[in-house]
């Protein structure tokens, strides 16, 4: 007889340990889904991580920075610009092709010597992204630099007229450009706020932050 009432009690102490455990493992189940709201779950348009802010973005997570595009000149004197942020394998470069850009050119000159003298003496203005070009017809000029758009490279005449270059010229260039974005995965607050600094001395260049472009 003792050994029936001692395996009801175990039975019933097993089923209300049970019920216990059950019911708990139901309670932490409807909190999570209150907590978690899928419906209310939205992915956000680059347009709108952009509208969050320096601070915010930082806080994101695989989240890129894109800053450009650049000439071969440009890309370095922008890397040289971001070495003291010790960025390593956060920073990558991506190729882009450009269509229907424009170039701030001088000159055509009748040679090509008188095209390089004109280079050597803007260089010692202190004028960086230059280089010679062929004009057509024998001729050649120097050019201060191309863009994507046709905003930026008047910004960047405009800006040599103020630094005393005359008689720099925008024009449309045919063909596709070949240019580089620098790409920053997960940026901290500091990182973002210098490259906001830095793009203001980079005639034409943009930031896009939205996801990182997938590995290939």
């Amino acid at each position: 007889m003792r050994i029936i009432i001692f395996l009801l009690l175990l039975a019933n102490l097993t089923l209300f340990v049970y019920t216990w455990i059950d019911g708990m493992g139901s309670g932490e189940g409807v909190r999570l889904t209150q907590q978690v709201q899928p419906d209310k779950i939205s992915i956000l348009t680059p347009k709108q991580v952009a509208a969050l802010g320096p601070a915010k973005v930082a806080a994101l997570a695989d989240v890129c920075v894109e800053w450009g595009p650049f000439s071969d000149a440009e890309r370095a004197r922008a890397l040289s610009d971001l070495q003291s942020l010790q960025l390593g394998p956060l920073l990558s470069q991506r190729r882009v092709e450009i269509e229907n850009a424009y170039s701030v050119n001088i000159g055509p000159f009748p040679t090509r010597a008188a095209a390089d003298k004109r280079l050597g003496e803007l260089k010692a203005q202190g004028i960086d992204d230059l280089s010679i070009i062929d004009a057509g017809r024998g001729q050649f000029a120097v050019s201060l630099g191309t863009f994507r758009n046709e905003q930026g490279a008047v910004a960047r005449a405009e800006a040599l007229a103020r630094r005393g270059v005359r008689l720099a010229r925008v024009e449309a260039r045919p063909g596709t450009l070949a240019q580089t974005m620098l790409v920053v995965r997960d940026p901290q607050q500091p990182v973002v706020g210098r490259l906001k600094d830095l793009q203001n001395q980079y005639d034409g260049s943009e930031l896009k932050v939205g996801s990182c472009p997938t590995q290939s």
